[in-house]
């Protein structure tokens, strides 16, 4: 049999397949749970003798000479987000024990490839991959590094979707947050928005569908020039704005995917003598220190990048202990209004 199927012998999935369970139900055998039958362990016990199996990294990860260390895997430990949510990560790990082993990837594919591999060599119990940067949704596109990295420990996505059998995805429900604000907007008498984005990753495409779902319920056109896909700077966002103000596009209402996206449309309002909020509204997104720092204080939506972090790891340790998790998990944003909206 081991040389027909030609099985991995180091693939927790092929004991699952061979045992015709789920792998969930090997985690459990694994780790000794007790809610288990005696048949269905006897299977998994005869499958992983079948194949000669000795439970590899994830099985350490539930207890079984265990490292006690999470991967954590970020683009860019600058960018605000990033770097609170690694802090919340890390902070919620050591309350239960566990040490942190920290690869900042950058964007290019190659590199998290490489520190994915790097992360399994130093024999972690599970990773941890913060921000939506890491999956590709494009059709076609191509998430093997991740798939195959989860056939041997869990994998958590912060605020990125990709599915996969043992793969979790945590995320705030950026598209109902966008709606909801760009809904209130409408509703307060605004119907000339301008929308700047950052990025077009699962997150950054959810808050634009979020968007323009509320334009075409309220039956509002928006043309190219009123949704933009801009540099995370503060700099280009006050350009652009500048650009499209000086060719006389008219705009009462200005929705950010980010932060420094609206502090740019701040800046820009103070450069030009615009009134905000009496003549210009202004909302970001993430609620991050930025929103403090402007005059006047910056209304944004919460994304709750505290509660998705701690969820993250209530998460992992719920799977290492054997627990039966959901793949998809999500929390709600809420805005927090401060001197940039009067609605």
């Amino acid at each position: 049999m081991k040389n027909d199927k030609r099985m991995s012998p180091n693939k927790i999935y092929d004991v699952a397949g061979a045992a015709g369970v789920s792998l969930a139900t090997v985690s459990r055998v694994l780790n000794g749970n007790h809610n288990v039958s005696e048949k269905t362990r006897s299977k998994v016990i005869s499958a992983m003798k079948e194949l000669d199996y000795t439970p590899n990294i994830f099985a350490r990860g539930l207890g079984l000479n265990t490292m006690k260390t999470i991967g954590i895997m970020c683009t860019d430990s600058s960018d605000t987000y990033l770097a609170n949510a690694v802090y919340y990560v890390e902070q919620k790990l050591r309350s239960f024990g566990y040490d942190a082993l920290l690869c900042c990837t950058g964007n290019d594919y190659i590199n998290k490839k490489k520190y994915m591999s790097l992360l399994l060599s130093k024999r972690v119990d599970g990773i941890i991959l913060i921000g939506s940067q890491f999956v590709n949704n494009s059709p076609g596109s191509d998430n093997s590094y991740i798939i195959d990295a989860s056939s041997e420990i869990p994998i958590i996505l912060v605020n990125g979707y990709l599915a996969g059998d043992n793969i979790y995805c945590v995320m705030c429900n950026d598209h109902d947050a966008v709606y909801n604000a760009a809904s209130d907007m409408i509703k307060a008498g605004h119907h000339d928005f301008v929308y700047l984005y950052t990025s077009t990753s699962f997150s950054g495409m959810n808050k634009l569908r979020g968007f323009k779902d509320a334009m075409d319920e309220a039956g509002i056109h928006i043309d190219k020039d009123r949704f933009h896909l801009c540099t995370k700077s503060i700099s280009k966002s006050n350009d652009y704005l500048s650009f499209i103000y000086e060719k006389n596009l008219p705009f009462d209402a200005i929705l950010t995917s980010d932060d420094s996206l609206a502090v740019g449309a701040v800046k820009f309002a103070y450069k030009h003598g615009i009134k905000v909020p009496d003549e210009l509204e202004i909302v970001g997104y993430n609620n991050s220190v930025l929103a403090n720092c402007t005059e006047p204080e910056l209304s944004s939506i919460d994304s709750k990048v505290e509660q998705l972090s701690s969820n993250a790891v209530d998460l992992l340790m719920e799977v290492l202990g054997g627990g039966s998790v959901s793949n998809i998990n999500t929390v709600t944003a809420d805005l927090i209004k401060r001197q940039t909206t009067k609605f």
